[in-house]
């Protein structure tokens, strides 16, 4: 069976990391700048196997992201709306502090051959607006995985109900299927998971605050996977959880799967380090697609 397929005899992975207790920390995809290409249109498996990309404009794209490293593209789309007749683009970046999009919009996909993407997405100069409200990316990508489609779309309603128009956008894979509903939070760069009808408002509320809602954190994708596990822990022990509470300062690798971490604590200075050891889990079906089982990692977070 290829990897593509979907087997409907396994429970979903969702439901299954759940059910195991799977430590979100330390789980958001390592992602430093990003291209949201709207397009209404069917998501295949593959976001640039979309037929707005055929001719080559795909391979182009993709040539042009991997100048730049850290850069994911995602289609994105309007809940509830269908192909326009226009195409809106977002681009940025998602740094350790700050992070910062902007916006524009061009007449059709194939426009996108006229863009200079490569100093758009390095520098996040280049034309359109500045985004001067959040944009709160929900994977629906049900082509990927049936996690998304249901958990995905149950966010996205719940969101929708709750935010300004223009706010929430349905989105491609963004990584961590069982982990759904997943919500990326731009500009900062905020991963959520297992975020339902009832989590929803919760997490809102604490975002527009500019704290974290650390019962669904996931990370922040400008962070390795150890980092990741190393924030929110000591966010965790200390109820430091306002976004820039916390200012990494060095990631020292001590020996095959072991980290030092340190966090500057603001505005008080205070350093707080620890250890963090990567540990690999039992081997589970980590998404619904998946032909063979894998050990996932998780972190072990240890004050010093």
């Amino acid at each position: 069976m290829s990897a593509r397929e979907l087997d409907t005899s396994r429970p979903l992975c969702a439901e299954a990391a759940l059910a195991r207790d799977e430590p979100l920390a330390g789980t958001a995809s390592r992602v430093l700048r990003w291209l949201l290409v709207e397009y209404g249109g069917q998501w295949p498996y593959e976001p640039l196997d979309a037929t707005v990309f055929a001719g080559g404009l795909g391979r182009r794209i993709a040539a042009r992201l991997k100048e730049v490293p850290g850069s994911r593209l995602c289609l994105v789309k309007r809940p509830g709306e269908g192909r326009g007749e226009s195409v809106r683009v977002f681009y940025g970046s998602t740094p350790g502090a700050g992070g910062r999009f902007r916006q524009l919009e061009l007449a059709s996909h194939g426009d996108l051959d006229n863009l200079d993407l490569t100093t758009m997405l390095r520098d996040v100069d280049g034309p359109g607006e500045p985004v001067r409200h959040p944009l709160l990316l929900v994977c629906t990508h049900g082509v990927r995985d049936r996690c998304c489609a249901k958990y995905g779309q149950e966010l996205c309603k719940a969101l929708g109900g709750i935010t300004p128009s223009g706010w929430v956008w349905q989105a491609t894979h963004v990584g961590g299927d069982r982990f759904a509903g997943n919500l990326v939070a731009l500009p900062e760069g905020l991963y959520f998971g297992r975020v339902g009808r009832d989590e929803a408002p919760r997490v809102l509320a604490s975002y527009l605050e500019g704290h974290i809602d650390l019962a669904c954190f996931r990370g922040r994708s400008t962070y390795p996977f150890p980092v990741q596990a190393a924030e929110a822990d000591i966010r965790e022990r200390t109820g430091l959880t306002g976004f820039w509470d916390l200012l990494h300062v060095r990631t020292d690798r001590i020996e095959d799967g072991v980290w030092e971490v340190d966090f500057r604590a603001e505005p008080s200075g205070q350093t707080h380090r620890v250890k963090v050891e990567r540990r690999l889990g039992e081997p589970q079906f980590l998404t619904c697609r998946a032909e063979q089982p894998r050990r996932a990692p998780h972190f072990a977070v240890t004050p010093l």
